[in-house]
C-alpha cells in the first residue's frame, strides 16, 4: 500500500530525467510497477496539470508539464486576474483585481459574476465570451464608462483544470485605456494635420481650433483669441459653445466675439508675467472661491473688461472653477490664446493631443500670415511696375509672360493674352525671319552679361499690333529666381530727331565744303 502511495512520486522523478518522454511500458519498466497502476496514476497526474501527453504513432509519451501554477504569479502581475469554476462562481482574485474594485476576497469568492455586479466582467457582452469558452482561449475587447471616463480592457478568457479535475477558466484583464487613446490621439493629429494643409484662406482657422477643441473636451467651455502684435491686444474670435456665448452676452451686456482685450497691460506684467516663451505650454489656473489658496481671480484672468459681479456670474452659472492657457505661438512669436474652463472636480484629459494640435495650429497660423505677407509684397511689386513709366514685362524661367504693365500695352498695343510666351512676343514684335534671330541672338547674349551684372541696353525696331514700327530700348535684368525683368523704352522720338539733326549737319557740312561764289 505505501508502494501504491509513492507511485506518483517516483513516476514524477522518472520523467525529470526523460524530457523526450516516455511511454507507459517505459515508466513501468522503469519504477518496477504494474502498467495498469502506472496508467492509472499518469491519467490523474496529467489531470492535476504536472504531466503533458502528446501521440507519436500508436503510442503515448508523458513528460513532465512545463507549467507554473496560476498562485504562483496571481501578485506579481500588474493585470486583473479573476479564476473561475465550472458555474462562473469565483474562486480566486489577485491583489490588483481587489483593489480596483475595492472589495475583499470574502466578499467575491463564491459569487457568481452575475451576483457579484463586477464592473466590465458582469456585461453582459462579458458573460456571453465566458459562457461560449470551449477548448482555445478568447481574447475580446471590452469597453466601461467610470465617472464620465471611457476605460477600456483586453480581457483572456483561458479554459482552465482544477487539481480535483474540475474545469473552469481564468480571466485576465489588462487596461488597455492609454494605449486606444494613444492611438486615437495619433489619428486625431494625423487628421487635424491633412485638414490644416487643405485649409483654404478664407477659412476661419479660430473657429476650428475652438470646434476641433470641442471634440476632445467633455462639456466644453472655451475661448480662442487672436493676437495683433503690433497693437499688443488679444481679439475674441470663438467662444464654445454656442449656448456659452449666448449667456455670456446677456451677463456681460455685449457681444464677447470681436472684443478687445489689453494684453501689454496684464499678460506681461502682475500676476502672470507671461512672454511667449511661457504661454507655449498649458497652463492651470485655479479661482476663488473653490481653490481659496489661489490669489489669482476670474476679474484679472478676464483683463478686467467685464465687472467684478459680470465675474462672480459667470464662475457661478457654468460652475468654473479652473481654466487652462495655452499661447498659439511658434518659433517665439504669438499668434493669440485658447483658454479651457473646468469645473473644480473636473480633470483635463489628452492635455498632450491639444498642446500638439495647438502647436500645429499655431504653424499653420504662421504659414497663413507668412504666405499674406509675401503676397502683399508681391502685390506692392506689380503695383510699383505698373506705375513704372517705362513698358516692362515679367517673364517666367519657363518662358511664360507672367506680367506686363499698363505702359507696354500702350506703347506696344499687345495683352498678356496676345502674348503668352515670349516666343510669341518675339514673332509678334519681329514679323521678319532673319530680324528675328538677331534679336533673339541678341536677347541672349544680353542676359549672359546680365548674370554677369554687367546688363548692357540695345534698341531694336519692334512692330506694334498696329503695324507701326518703333525704336525700343531695351533692358533685361534677371531676378534671383530666373524671372526675366525687362524694360522697354520707346525712343522712336529721340531716334527721329537724332537723324534729321544728322541730316542738318550733312547738309551743313555740303554748304561748307561748296566753293563760294
Amino acid at each position: 500500500m505505501g508502494e501504491e502511495h509513492d507511485t506518483p512520486a517516483r513516476i514524477l522523478r522518472a520523467l525529470r530525467f526523460r524530457p523526450k518522454g516516455m511511454t507507459i511500458t517505459e515508466v513501468a519498466k522503469q519504477i518496477r510497477a504494474t502498467r495498469n497502476s502506472v496508467s492509472r496514476h499518469l491519467e490523474i497526474l496529467r489531470i492535476a496539470g504536472k504531466v503533458d501527453v502528446r501521440s507519436v504513432g500508436n503510442a503515448k509519451l508523458y513528460s513532465l508539464a512545463q507549467r507554473v501554477p496560476i498562485s504562483a504569479f496571481l501578485c506579481f502581475t500588474k493585470n486583473l486576474i479573476l479564476i473561475l469554476d465550472s458555474s462562473q462562481r469565483i474562486v480566486q482574485a489577485n491583489d490588483q483585481c481587489l483593489k480596483l474594485l475595492c472589495r475583499t476576497k470574502d466578499d467575491l469568492v463564491g459569487l457568481t459574476l452575475a451576483e457579484a455586479a463586477l464592473p466590465v466582467v458582469s456585461a453582459p457582452e462579458a458573460i456571453a465570451v465566458i459562457e461560449g469558452l470551449e477548448r482555445e482561449q478568447v481574447v475580446t475587447d471590452l469597453r466601461y464608462r467610470s465617472e464620465g471616463r471611457d476605460l477600456f480592457f483586453q480581457m483572456q478568457a483561458i479554459p482552465t483544470t482544477f487539481d480535483d479535475g474540475q474545469t473552469g477558466c481564468t480571466l485576465v484583464l489588462e487596461d488597455i485605456t492609454e494605449r486606444r487613446r494613444y492611438v486615437r490621439n495619433m489619428e486625431f493629429l494625423a487628421r487635424t494635420a491633412m485638414e490644416l494643409v487643405d485649409m483654404p484662406a478664407e477659412a476661419d482657422i479660430y473657429r476650428y481650433i475652438a470646434d476641433t477643441i470641442a471634440g476632445l473636451v467633455p462639456n466644453p467651455r472655451c475661448i480662442v483669441e487672436s493676437y495683433d502684435e503690433v497693437r499688443r491686444e488679444f481679439i475674441c474670435r470663438a467662444v464654445l459653445s454656442e449656448r456659452v456665448r449666448e449667456e455670456l452676452k446677456a451677463i456681460v451686456g455685449r457681444e464677447v466675439v470681436g472684443m478687445v482685450f489689453p494684453f501689454q497691460e496684464f499678460v506681461f506684467t502682475a500676476p502672470f508675467f507671461e512672454s511667449p516663451s511661457t504661454l507655449r505650454s498649458l497652463r492651470e489656473v485655479r479661482f476663488r472661491p473653490h481653490f481659496d489658496e489661489e490669489h489669482h481671480s476670474f476679474y484679472d484672468s478676464c483683463m478686467r473688461q467685464f465687472s467684478p459681479e459680470a465675474c462672480d456670474e459667470i464662475l457661478r452659472r457654468f460652475h468654473i472653477g479652473k481654466q487652462y492657457t495655452i499661447g498659439l505661438v511658434w518659433q517665439d512669436q504669438l499668434f493669440g490664446m485658447v483658454a479651457l474652463y473646468l469645473s473644480p472636480d473636473e480633470v483635463l484629459e489628452d492635455s498632450h493631443a491639444i498642446e500638439s494640435f495647438l502647436r500645429q495650429a499655431s504653424i499653420a497660423i504662421a504659414r497663413r500670415q507668412t504666405e499674406e505677407r509675401l503676397r502683399r509684397s508681391e502685390q506692392r511689386f506689380r503695383e510699383v511696375i505698373d506705375s513704372s513709366p517705362y513698358a516692362a514685362a515679367l517673364i517666367d524661367p519657363a518662358g511664360t509672360t507672367v506680367f506686363i504693365n499698363r505702359q507696354f500695352v500702350e506703347t506696344f498695343g499687345y495683352t498678356l493674352e496676345d502674348i503668352p510666351t515670349a516666343s510669341v512676343w518675339f514673332e509678334k514684335a519681329f514679323p521678319d525671319d532673319h530680324a528675328r534671330r538677331e534679336a533673339i541672338a541678341a536677347r541672349n547674349a544680353a542676359m549672359e552679361q546680365a548674370c554677369r551684372g554687367t546688363p548692357r541696353s540695345r534698341t531694336f525696331s519692334v512692330r506694334c499690333r498696329s503695324g507701326e514700327e518703333k525704336a525700343i530700348l531695351v533692358r533685361p535684368v534677371e531676378l534671383c529666381d530666373g524671372t526675366r525683368y525687362i524694360t522697354c523704352d520707346d525712343v522712336t522720338e529721340e531716334r527721329l530727331k537724332y537723324r534729321m539733326l544728322l541730316e542738318e549737319i550733312v547738309d551743313l557740312q555740303k554748304q561748307l565744303a561748296s566753293p563760294p561764289r
